[in-house]
């Protein structure tokens, strides 16, 4: 048994969730519109460009979670998914998932976005293992802070590797699907890379490498 990994954003859903998130936030009015939006776009280009300041993200990104009940929580993102996720969803994405099931290999998502917004997503793509960055939760309530090593760039190798030895795996036979160069360090980990309607920056290191380059989309 093999091991399938996935990125979640823009590769197995069509957008980026921890972005739709602050939308819809931003939407629904629950912060400053204003500031909140522009911030939220500024980050999000950042990580595009692959200049991101993760822990000042996600300083940014969870505090809009402190103080809100796990309950009011769980009501708002049953309809983040509603709204937001639904019409992100892959029929392709769905397929290539069925295909790895198929075979026997075990599923596994590791994103940079916070396991509160990410969890539910990865469930309903029928998949339950997952590596996210984890926000901290003292009595019940989010305190803005994270656990760990968020699983960001070098950070995905790193919380990959403790997973492994945890689960007595190895990444023989394995693939991993991105969309992204900011995950070039776990595609160089891998026995298959493959690149998933990839940015200009991994389309052209792909190439360079030979990997194979998929769309989801088309």
């Amino acid at each position: 048994m093999a091991i399938a990994i996935f990125d979640l954003d823009n590769t197995l859903i069509a957008g980026d969730s921890d972005h739709s998130w602050g939308e819809f936030l931003v939407t629904h009015n629950l912060v400053d519109q204003g500031h909140y939006k522009a911030m939220n776009d500024t980050f999000y280009a950042d990580y595009e460009n692959g200049c991101l300041d993760i822990f000042k993200y996600l300083e940014f990104s969870l505090k809009a979670l402190v103080g809100l009940s796990q309950n009011k929580l769980i009501t708002l993102h049953r309809q983040f998914m509603e709204e937001m996720i639904e019409p992100l969803k892959l029929p392709k994405a769905a397929h290539l998932i069925e295909q790895h099931r198929s075979a026997g290999d075990r599923l596994l998502v590791i994103t940079a976005t916070n396991s509160f917004v990410a969890e539910p997503i990865v469930k309903s793509l029928g998949i339950s293992e997952l590596l996210a960055t984890d926000p901290e939760i003292i009595d019940g309530f989010f305190t803005g802070k994270i656990v760990g090593t968020p699983t960001y760039q070098y950070g995905k190798v790193e919380r990959l590797n403790s997973w492994l030895q945890e689960n007595n795996e190895t990444l023989d036979g394995s693939c991993f699907y991105s969309d992204s160069i900011n995950d070039l360090p776990l595609l160089l980990e891998v026995a298959c890379p493959i690149a998933v309607d990839p940015d200009d920056a991994l389309r052209q290191e792909a190439l360079r490498r030979h990997w194979k380059i998929i769309s989801l989309r088309s």
